[in-house]
């Protein structure tokens, strides 16, 4: 595969993880926003998951390695457990999750485009990713320089040396620089607000803290948290919608917490380049806004037994809660308590054994 000279940055003679991560991308056009990342994205692997009508052509730039998904294919592959597969909605992409055969992923959605830093360059946001996924967390104690493994970093005084060598990293939670992630009554009081500041921090979201994780610029082990991942049930037929990342993102914290694993924050951030509709944002968030009320509190306080030493065994303990627990609030938890177990056993069926990963007493090991 040729690199092209597009763009203003080099890619590396050996591209970063070249063959162990795959780029997953949920969309329902033509993908022409790939040209800009061509420098960075095109030595890689695409999984894209196309959503709406499946007879729809979409249109991929020349050059890019890629597979493409449709709602025709989903329901061949998985058949009666293609139920757990949300349409019409981007939490579709977490399908190409699982069908993927690479240790790593990074998945961005299709109005994101290549930020600069304040110098004025480009920012390999793929780059950052792997480079916080590679080296380890500190979710046991809070550095105040931060990520302690960036260049020119380091831990502080006091930091214990018992805990410097760290956690292994899961998940790598990019930003966006100009549309801000809002929700809905945010949007609305704020309409003309834009992110401007980059800040140059990488932190570790320290253990028991949850965090709203946002799907648009997010990269994981799959190794290591990748069953955990699941987008949960949004859009057609659904009572609720873009809840799907948080979901994912609350899930995967408790286990991750639970495992003894890390999640990162901050770095890298790209360039967000159309804000959504805050009308049809609010019809599709208005039952979370009030349900978040009690769901955070629900996983504050949730525990996973010392039995569940795998994502796997994790992430089924974590859907007999919900539907014990949340079922309370509304029957669609009971429902999505459903697609949780679904999507367990699809992903078992599609993925060896081997990338099972029991976790004894500290940080994940394959």
């Amino acid at each position: 595969m040729t690199n092209s000279s597009a763009g203003s940055a080099a890619v590396p003679s050996t591209p970063l993880l070249k063959d162990e991560l795959d780029i997953v991308i949920p969309t329902i056009r033509n993908l022409d926003f790939l040209e800009m990342w061509r420098p960075f994205f095109q030595p890689y692997h695409l999984i894209i998951v196309q959503d709406g009508d499946p007879n729809k052509t979409i249109n991929v730039p020349e050059g890019f390695d890629y597979e493409l998904y449709n709602r025709n294919d989903i329901n061949r592959i998985l058949g009666p457990k293609a139920n757990c597969i949300s349409f019409k909605d981007s939490a579709c992409r977490c399908f190409g999750y699982m069908v993927s055969k690479k240790k790593y992923i990074y998945t961005i959605d299709d109005d994101c485009f290549v930020a600069k830093d304040p110098s004025g360059k480009d920012i390999n946001a793929l780059k950052q990713h792997i480079e916080n996924l590679l080296t380890p967390s500190t979710p046991h104690f809070f550095n105040t320089l931060y990520d302690p493994y960036r260049e020119g970093a380091d831990f502080v005084r006091g930091y214990p040396f018992s805990l410097r060598e760290g956690t292994s990293t899961a998940v790598s939670h990019g930003l966006w620089l100009n549309i801000p992630d809002y929700d809905a009554p945010t949007q609305l009081v704020k309409p003309l607000e834009r992110n401007q500041r980059y800040v140059d921090a990488v932190l570790t979201i320290p253990k028991g803290t949850l965090f709203p994780m946002c799907g648009m610029n997010l990269a994981f082990n799959r190794e290591l948290i990748g069953p955990a991942m699941y987008f949960g049930l949004m859009g057609d037929g659904q009572p609720i919608g873009r809840y799907d990342d948080m979901w994912a993102g609350w899930c995967v914290k408790v286990i991750c917490d639970h495992l003894g694993l890390g999640v990162k924050t901050g770095l890298p951030y790209i360039w967000h380049s159309k804000a959504s509709n805050p009308f049809v944002n609010l019809k599709k968030e208005y039952k979370g806004i009030f349900w978040q009320e009690e769901i955070i509190p629900f996983f504050q306080s949730a525990v996973i037994s010392k039995d569940s030493t795998t994502v796997q065994k994790c992430y089924i303990e974590l859907s007999k809660q919900v539907r014990e627990k949340l079922g309370k609030i509304d029957p669609y938890f009971n429902k999505l308590a459903d697609g949780m177990v679904t999507w367990i056993e699809a992903w078992d069926e599609l993925n060896p054994p081997k990338l099972v990963v029991e976790v004894t007493n500290g940080p994940a090991k394959a």
